[in-house]
């Protein structure tokens, strides 16, 4: 991952300021990392944590999924299912589409009707947004089904404007050190729902200061927090050139790729194709999370996708 040099002497300046102000958690760099992603993704509430982990299990605790059912894509991390796991809630899996590796909005409405689930947590993958949100969205708001977006690849992604994580009830993302943008380890929760931005910032600190919410330490550091406003800063740039460069260099030379809708913008976390090539840098995911989980179902969508593509390198280096 890049790092420009501009950033690297603020970024400086930055820690020079926490070190001298002695305030290493909660303070002026935390608050303006959540301003800058809340800005950035036109929501109304932004919360930092620690981890992916941390916002989603802050999210599912908030929905009370705790012996219900939530559907998830197999084809994804293992971080999804094992939140709801950890939240107290029951896993079923969704197929995907072999077209762009997200949900499939077919094999959800079926899923939906057999397992009646509390909520959906709909996955985009690859740095794209799901090309059927928009289906899934409306049909978990005629349900009455709680969604969930696990915007974990998805860093400066949109769809004629509107950015991932805003489509459902609430988004998480992860700012692990292999992301597009990385605080080394976090993770941040958008939403435009007051009462469950309200829940998190208790959930994140142990339920302070009534402990009405029994939440644990999910709070991301001051250094950390820092770094993060400077990448926000930076991701327009980011993603553009991924683009550029995708558009320029790649796409004439593989055919056989996950082709973005008109109007969407991909934040090209992966470069997916469906060719084998010799300098892959392996598959996003080729263990799907039911067979992991020993479901006694077959998705034959997700098993074709864990064997069938392949990611080439495309990396924002800096200057």
């Amino acid at each position: 991952m890049g790092f420009e040099k501009e950033d690297t002497k603020k970024l400086h300046g930055y820690w020079d300021e926490i070190i001298e102000t002695q305030k290493w958690a909660e303070g002026k760099f935390t608050k303006m990392f959540e301003e800058k992603w809340m800005q950035y993704n036109k929501v109304n509430y932004s919360l930092s944590f620690s981890s992916w982990a941390g916002a989603a299990i802050a999210a599912l605790e908030y929905y009370n999924v705790k012996d219900e059912t939530v559907l998830c894509p197999s084809n994804t991390f293992m971080a999804t299912p094992l939140s709801v796991i950890k939240a107290g809630g029951k896993v079923e899996f969704v197929d995907c589409n072999k077209s762009d590796l997200c949900m499939s909005f077919d094999d959800l409405k079926i899923k939906v009707e057999k397992y009646k689930p509390k909520a959906v947590f709909v996955v985009h993958i690859g740095g794209h947004i799901a090309f059927q949100i928009n289906e899934i969205s409306r049909f978990c708001k005629d349900k009455g089904i709680i969604l969930l977006e696990d915007c974990a690849h998805a860093h400066g992604a949109s769809w004629n404007g509107k950015k991932a994580g805003t489509w459902g009830d609430v988004g998480t993302y992860s700012f692990y050190s292999t992301k597009t943008i990385s605080t080394g380890e976090g993770g941040m929760l958008v939403s435009s729902d007051k009462a469950i931005y309200e829940y998190a910032v208790k959930y994140r600190n142990y339920g302070k200061f009534d402990y009405n919410v029994h939440g644990i330490n999910f709070r991301i550091n001051e250094f950390g927090a820092a770094i993060g406003c400077l990448q926000v800063d930076r991701l327009d740039e980011i993603v553009a050139w991924k683009n550029d460069y995708a558009k320029k260099h790649l796409d004439p030379k593989y055919q056989n790729r996950v082709k973005l809708p008109e109007g969407m913008i991909s934040g090209y976390y992966k470069y997916i194709i469906f060719d084998p090539i010799e300098k892959s840098t392996g598959k996003v995911y080729d263990q799907p999370c039911h067979k992991i989980l020993n479901k006694d179902y077959e998705l034959p969508n997700t098993d074709w996708i864990a064997k069938n593509h392949w990611c080439l390198p495309l990396y924002y280096k800096g200057e």
